[in-house]
């Protein structure tokens, strides 16, 4: 009898979980598309739906830096959010430029310090963030890289191990839920990820089964004009949990920042930040669906039938390619991305909307946060993203969600970084520009 009880008790526990990520039915209005969707930062509004296809991309051309210095946040100044949200500053103090975050079984908020090395958890107390120091010196070397993946191990409410990306490789520290600090020494899994080059982040996940780690690796340098070794990189990787490589699960990924499991199907998707130096809205960034083999085309090509200029063998401007091609590697079988976000947004952490705060519409979707550019004049990103999903698929439709983080002076206050579902719903946004996280939660009002 006992036995019966408890298939029905996981029954409904699966048929709760399963309600809780129905939400499919976006509701869409006022779409904007074509060259009206390629704007300002300081011009993006929260709650604008936009859409950006392959036919709306420029021939390409030169590029338009644009290295804006970061100013300091007005006193008072906050995010802006669509109407029945609200957004609060929830933590700032201890917090060194906070990149990924990542919630816990139990509810704890894990937050890597990339460029300081330190992994803090954030614990929330009657709404207030207490802030703990699980493990220090991920960055050996800062110059070379720092720590940013987080994925706690066994997939499932009672880990056993916490993971961190490195950017030469993958650590893991014993973990128990509840634990505020680290109680064992860290144990090396992987080790021989090329560290060098531009791109240094090392995001992880591991597949819905258990059965596989993640390891997401951006390339070296912008299109291989440079001699550094890119093996294994514009790559994401496949290992055991124990660290063994096992395959290139898909290439051609310039630099797949973020990673995420959708908890329905088990897909992995990634938010990529794409080339640079080919104009204003070239390459568009972007979220997408990763098909395992699949071929993006990075170096050679980008967003399905186009070549890089700088790939063909007459070219010898700035950035010539001397990547060799592998012969299997043709345009023919590049992957158009699903979602196409502006160019040079610098698309980073991930994550899908699995609480139950939101209305039912924005269950089971996808938020990004948008970093911001460097080289695009007037700028891009310094956004929170939403990706509405219907049974698992978009229709490359893209929300500004939160918005509003460009000072008067018409620099940057804000870069989000990260995203993560708290445990009662609402949303937490790293953001290492004024080194805060943000929370964002339904209202109603």
């Amino acid at each position: 009898m006992k036995n019966y009880r408890w298939a029905a008790a996981g029954a409904a526990f699966l048929l709760a979980f399963a309600l809780a990520l129905q939400g499919d039915g976006a509701k869409i209005a006022g779409l904007i598309t074509g060259q009206a969707a390629f704007v300002s930062s300081k011009d993006l509004k929260p709650g604008v739906f936009r859409k950006i296809t392959v036919a709306d991309l420029p021939e390409p051309g030169d590029a338009h830096p644009s290295f804006g210095k970061m100013s300091p946040r007005p006193e008072g100044a906050l995010p802006q959010v669509p109407e029945g949200f609200k957004v609060e500053l929830y933590a700032h103090d201890d917090l060194k430029a906070p990149r990924q975050i990542r919630r816990a079984p139990n509810g704890d908020l894990f937050v890597a310090e990339e460029a300081a090395g330190d992994i803090k958890v954030i614990r929330d107390n009657g709404g207030k963030a207490e802030i703990s120091t699980f493990a220090t010196g991920l960055a050996p070397n800062p110059r070379e890289g720092g720590v940013f993946g987080i994925a706690f191990y066994p997939v499932g409410a009672n880990p056993q191990w916490v993971y961190f990306g490195e950017t030469g490789g993958v650590v893991r520290f014993p973990y128990k839920n509840g634990d505020l600090k680290a109680t064992g020494m860290p144990e090396t899994l992987v080790s021989n990820i090329q560290p060098g080059g531009d791109h240094r982040t090392r995001d992880i996940v591991f597949t819905k089964d258990g059965k596989y780690m993640l390891v997401a690796v951006g390339s070296a340098d912008n299109v291989s004009q440079s001699n550094r070794s890119q093996e294994h990189r514009a790559n994401v990787l496949e290992y055991t949990p124990e660290g063994k490589f096992v395959k290139i699960y898909a290439s051609g990924i310039r630099n797949p920042v973020g990673l995420a499991i959708d908890p329905r199907d088990g897909m992995l998707w990634t938010s990529v930040n794409e080339r640079d130096n080919l104009g204003n809205n070239l390459v568009p960034d972007y979220i997408t669906s990763v098909k395992e083999g699949g071929f993006y085309g990075w170096p050679w090509f980008y967003i399905g039938q186009h070549e890089d200029p700088r790939a063909k063998a007459d070219y010898n401007g700035k950035d010539k390619e001397t990547l060799p091609r592998v012969a299997s590697e043709t345009i023919d079988k590049v992957i158009v991305p699903d979602v196409l976000i502006q160019a040079h947004s610098a698309s980073l952490g991930l994550t899908f909307y699995d609480g139950t705060q939101f209305p039912a519409e924005y269950r089971g979707d996808v938020f990004a946060g948008e970093h911001g550019s460097w080289n695009r004049t007037p700028m891009s990103g310094h956004e929170l993203v939403r990706v509405p999903l219907t049974k698992g698929k978009s229709n490359g439709v893209y929300e500004d969600f939160m918005t509003g983080m460009i000072a008067p002076d018409g620099n940057a206050w804000g870069r989000v970084t990260g995203v993560a579902v708290g445990k009662y719903g609402s949303l937490y946004v790293t953001d290492d520009g004024s080194n805060s996280v943000w929370k964002i939660s339904y209202t109603g009002k």
